[in-house]
């Protein structure tokens, strides 16, 4: 139920979040360097990065519940210890990836 639900919020979030922030920074593009100094003002601060963040997570997570959601719709993991273990595998792919897609930005 838990990976349903967060499929559903993450989904919802790219959809709103993500598609406000990426409006944003094209409208910052298109606006000149003030603009976008401005944007990267905001993106640069603590609540930037949550934001970011966030919308990274809502994507990994998304990605790694839609592939777990494909296999069942194909037929196979229906069992109830490997559906549980593959939902548990979803949300932690999510968070892992997340956390290495940050890594390589804010490492390289």
């Amino acid at each position: 139920m838990a990976v349903s639900i967060l499929h559903r919020v993450s989904g919802n979030g790219l959809a709103v979040a993500g598609l406000l922030v990426l409006l944003w920074f094209l409208g910052a593009i298109a606006g000149g360097p003030e603009s976008y100094v401005s944007f990267m003002r905001h993106a640069d601060t603590w609540y930037g990065m949550i934001v970011l963040i966030g919308i990274s997570w809502a994507f990994f997570n998304h990605l790694s519940s839609g592939i777990r959601h494909l296999v069942l719709d194909a037929g196979a993991g229906f069992e109830v210890e490997r559906n549980n273990s593959w939902s548990i595998i979803s949300i932690l792919v999510g968070i892992l990836l997340t956390a290495a897609f940050w890594a390589v930005i804010l490492l390289v």
